[in-house]
């Protein structure tokens, strides 16, 4: 087996190792992800609005924003 061989061998198998380090490790508590709150809730409760894009061939654009 080749130094070449050896190397590529290597850096494989640190590859593989950091995946499954990765995949056991203990996650940091996320709020957001652990719970599903935060910007979802905020959004029903601020103002709603929408934005309207229209465009024609040969005529200009039109941009229409509603805030509700």
């Amino acid at each position: 087996m080749s130094w070449q061989q050896t190397a590529s061998l290597a850096i494989v198998a640190g590859t593989a190792g950091a995946f499954v380090w990765a995949r056991w490790r203990r996650r940091k508590f996320s709020f957001e992800r652990d719970t599903h709150c935060g910007c979802a809730a905020a959004g029903e409760q601020g103002q709603k609005s929408s934005i309207v894009y229209r465009a024609r061939k040969g005529e200009r654009p039109v941009v229409i924003v509603k805030m509700r």
